[in-house]
């Protein structure tokens, strides 16, 4: 096992910093797929600075830049072809402002034992300039080849759909450049542009960043479900269940139960799964 649990629970990574603007919170909407009807009610206030909202899934961005720290982690050799982004925990402490700035911490929090591979949970903090911490992200990694070594299993996948037909469905296209667009935003893996990279990874073409694809189905629950309330989300759970192709159309099931809404994502061309176990908690409406 390439992975020295002794020393890697609970690792630290180098701490990093970030800050935000109104043209940074713009180009995270427009790359999740914000503005494409500039004239409905509501969805200017994604794409134009005065009275701009912020989507609670924005959170990842400033978080992001500390992933590259796993490499500084002694004890945890893995090469990062191996590993996989299988499941995206958020928590929202308070609304996100249009502009701002943090410092991130971040920690392993958990190795689980998943048989044919392991998964690492590294959880990052982000405090505002007086400490106070704004959100938490758990970016929970899948690592093919490093299981079987006896140790926790993890918790259950949560947050199964209701057995009933779903209260909404979504239909969100997405645009041939969109990875092209999202990666502008810091995820930068040649993975999501170029061709060949993306063949030699096995797949025909560049892949939609699963981050994107996390932020496509916020904005439909929260402009659904929430009426456009970005205020009223306190966390959001995804995990990632297949690959998307620029272009494609992600079809969102919605159902409403009250405190959290539970969310399902296929493609509408293959009806391939895109997202699974995925829910949003909801805050109670002042």
């Amino acid at each position: 096992m390439a992975i020295d649990l002794a020393r890697v629970l609970g690792a630290e990574l180098p701490a990093t910093t970030a800050s935000w603007d109104a043209d940074d919170v713009i180009l995270y909407h427009l790359g999740i797929g914000a503005g494409a009807r500039p004239l409905a009610a509501g969805e200017l206030a994604y794409a134009y600075e005065d009275g701009l909202k912020v989507l609670p899934s924005f959170a990842v961005i400033p978080a992001f830049g500390v992933l590259p720290g796993i490499a500084e982690i002694d004890g945890f050799d893995v090469d990062p072809a191996l590993l996989l982004h299988g499941e995206q925990e958020l928590e929202l402490l308070a609304p996100l402002p249009p502009a701002g700035s943090v410092r991130t911490t971040a920690r392993v929090a958990h190795v689980w034992d998943k048989g044919s591979g392991a998964v690492a949970v590294f959880e990052a903090t982000s405090s505002g300039p007086d400490g106070k911490p704004l959100f938490v992200n758990r970016f929970n990694c899948f690592l093919r080849g490093e299981g079987g070594f006896g140790g926790d299993s993890g918790p259950a996948p949560a947050h199964e759909p209701p057995q009933r037909a779903p209260d909404h469905e979504v239909a969100c296209p997405t645009l041939p450049q969109q990875a092209l667009l999202y990666r502008l935003s810091g995820d930068k893996n040649p993975l999501h542009a170029d061709p060949a990279y993306a063949a030699k990874a096995g797949f025909e073409r560049p892949i939609l960043h699963g981050l994107c694809s996390f932020g496509i189905a916020c904005k439909a629950a929260v402009d659904t479900v929430l009426g456009g309330a970005v205020e009223r989300v306190a966390g959001y759970r995804a995990r990632f269940a297949g690959v998307v192709f620029p272009g494609e159309t992600l079809l969102v099931r919605l159902w409403d139960e009250r405190d959290r809404v539970v969310l399902s994502v296929r493609t509408q061309e293959r009806d391939s799964p895109v997202i699974a176990n995925a829910a949003i908690t909801v805050r109670s409406a002042a």
